[in-house]
């Protein structure tokens, strides 16, 4: 039996392990790679044939982890695709949302206007995500599946986003058992709507997400103390308007639910609140559906109060028309909308018009990355470049980490760390190096043989 690491090795995106069980071919994750000079020839050529393939499993829908599927089946994979209902969902409208992204780069639009020649073709088309699609097959968390006669897979609930999980493969390898366990990307305790992620069952070997590694998370405030605090000092105290960047899947749910419980509970005073993002509204659909995958507070709320993701003061806009007008509201409000990182979506008409506001915060929730235009204001640019306009910066700029959808440092070791002693080697994934380096510099102190592959590397098990 051989594992091969083709992706998020010693990075963060293009998540994609293959293992080889006596000549069956499993692809673990089929994730774009948009990190440093990856382009779509990059993403289009992989290191294997398509073809050559017998069974893809996802463990969740973000884009770096289901992302490039649809380049899978579009050159040559003819097998199912295994993921949790919930998982096969949210896929669906990520990858119909990169569709018209790759449009919008092909045709050389930004926010809907024409900004140049036609770049780069599309990845693949709507027709190639309806081929993809219909290759899913779902399994329920914790319902053992055989694949074959020598293999049986379980999904167990990792948090992170709806559907997340983590894959566990029991494998017959010419009669001895083995256990292998790829933890996908594992989510915090105590996450709004979220259930906390599940110990996983003893293993052989793990190939374990690293994001986090030797960092931890803020706990000087909670969360609702932090919303209180910017919604206080932006919307009560001044006539402002709070802005908030915010993932669409997974964050604005979050988000949403944690207004609705500090407004319905009067810890502060009715704010408007705009959610402008399509997908995200789409995905909260997808989160109605499944009220036994949320969390145990979330349920309560629904019980005792209704629906998680509504209240009076909420309006989920629904066109760009509509999207326009909230320029135009004059009195104090929340706008939540998509891209967390600044780059795209229609967060740029309003940070657009809302930048040079003396009264306006932006308050981010995410990561941003090197190079957008979020960690541009974040390390404190004094100007930005929009629309082929520079921009003075006289809005607040804040941040914080408390709605980060990954385990920290300590949250990683509880995870690695619920093993057994027998657990023979735990790989590393899905970080920057540094990250895997002061993680894995940990579990060695606690006597874990810890292995940081590079792109390519292959082990036997």
């Amino acid at each position: 039996m051989e594992l091969t690491f083709w992706g998020a090795a010693q990075q963060v995106t293009g998540s994609m392990h293959l293992l080889d069980v006596n000549g069956f071919k499993i692809l673990i994750d089929c994730g774009l790679d948009y990190e440093k000079e990856s382009t779509n020839k990059d993403n289009e050529n992989f290191p294997f044939d398509p073809q050559h393939i017998d069974l893809v499993i996802l463990t969740h829908a973000h884009i770096d982890h289901s992302g490039n599927l649809p380049t899978l089946v579009r050159l040559g994979y003819e097998g199912q695709i295994l993921s949790t209902p919930p998982t096969a969902d949210l896929t669906n409208l990520l990858l119909t949302d990169s569709v018209n992204i790759f449009l919008s780069k092909h045709n050389g639009r930004k926010n809907g206007k024409r900004r140049g020649k036609p770049t780069t073709p599309p990845l693949y088309l709507q027709k190639h995500v309806v081929e993809t699609m219909e290759r899913f097959v779902t399994i329920s968390f914790h319902r053992k599946f055989k694949i074959n006669g020598s293999i049986e897979l379980e999904f167990i609930p990792v948090g992170h986003i709806l559907g997340a999980a983590a894959v566990v493969l029991t494998i017959d390898d010419q009669g001895i058992k083995k256990t292998i366990g790829f933890t996908g990307d594992v989510g915090r305790k105590n996450y709004p709507v979220l259930q906390d992620p599940e110990p996983l069952p003893p293993l052989d070997y793990l190939v374990s997400e690293s994001t986090y590694g030797g960092r931890f998370h803020s706990n000087q405030q909670t969360l609702e103390q932090k919303l209180t605090e910017v919604i206080t000092d932006t919307c009560v105290k001044s006539p402002g308007r709070l802005i908030i960047p915010a993932f669409s899947i997974g964050r604005t749910q979050s988000l949403v639910f944690t207004l609705n419980k500090l407004f319905t509970s009067g810890l502060v005073p009715p704010v408007k609140v705009f959610v402008d993002s399509p997908l995200a509204n789409n995905a909260t659909t997808v989160y109605r559906k499944y009220p036994e995958l949320l969390s145990e507070d979330s349920r309560e709320f629904y019980r005792a109060r209704g629906d998680e993701f509504t209240f009076d003061n909420l309006e989920y806009i629904q066109n760009m028309q509509e999207s326009r007008e909230v320029a135009n509201y004059l009195e104090p409000c929340i706008i939540i909308s998509s891209a967390g990182m600044l780059e795209g979506g229609r967060i740029q008409d309003h940070l657009f018009y809302n930048i040079q506001n003396y009264y306006c915060t932006i308050l981010f929730i995410g990561y941003c990355a090197k190079g957008t235009l979020g960690h541009r204001l974040l390390r404190g640019d004094s100007i930005v470049h929009m629309r082929d306009r520079e921009l003075s910066v006289f809005a607040s700029i804040k941040q914080t980490d408390l709605l980060s959808g990954h385990a920290d440092h300590k949250g990683l070791m509880e995870v690695i760390n619920g093993q057994p002693s027998s657990l023979k080697k735990v790989f590393l994934v899905h970080g920057d190096i540094e990250s895997q380096q002061a993680l894995a510099a940990a579990l060695e102190t606690e006597g874990r043989t810890v292995y940081i592959p590079e792109k390519g590397e292959y082990y036997t098990i």
